[in-house]
């Protein structure tokens, strides 16, 4: 396999995961990381230690890593003594780092570095592709696919949907108030 290291920003994971300070779990074939740029109270990414550039890549032979990467995505939720239930676990269908990862994010969305419309449609939309989704497609012999430039417009279009309600807000500080209230409501 070709390797996948470039420069920049998109590359920054490859640096990340090879620092053990920024570890929180790890096994032989994987690694668990807080996610730099966290966009909810609990954001973690899997990573596996072997260079798959992307979701694109993956095949059936990748079946028991992605087995593995789910499993540690379970041990940092239990780790950090939360409920799997108020996690979603997924992949980017647009990818935008370098290095396959799984995201391991609590649906709460309170974070400061929630910003944008895209970063909210990237975990709140079909933009976002649930491991389970993800391991079937794969376990069936299909590859994941692209989305077409088209429909990727469209997510990033769509309405700021509360993922917890039907309130749907007219900007992103609109709807990080709504959240907010949501989580001070669950404390």
């Amino acid at each position: 396999m070709t390797s996948s290291v470039g420069k920049g920003w998109t590359a920054s994971l490859l640096y990340t995961i090879k620092d053990p300070k920024n570890l929180i779990i790890s096994s032989e074939d994987a690694v668990v990381i807080h996610d730099k740029y966290p966009k909810a109270k609990h954001h973690y990414l899997v990573l596996p230690k072997a260079d798959i550039p992307d979701i694109f890549h993956l095949n059936q032979s990748h079946l028991p890593l992605l087995e593995e990467l789910f499993l540690l995505a379970q041990n940092v939720i239990e780790a950090k003594r939360c409920q799997l239930d108020d996690f979603k676990i997924g992949f980017h269908a647009q990818p935008s780092m370098q290095r396959l990862h799984l995201h391991v994010i609590s649906k709460d969305f309170v974070s400061d570095c929630l910003k944008t419309k895209k970063h909210w449609a990237s975990f709140n939309t079909k933009l976002f592709l649930y491991y389970q989704d993800a391991y079937a497609l794969i376990k069936a012999g299909d590859r994941i696919q692209r989305l077409n430039k088209e429909i990727v417009q469209q997510l990033y279009d769509s309405p700021l949907e509360c993922n917890q309600c039907k309130f749907v807000a007219k900007n992103i500080p609109d709807l990080k108030r709504h959240l907010l209230d949501h989580w001070t409501q669950k404390q």
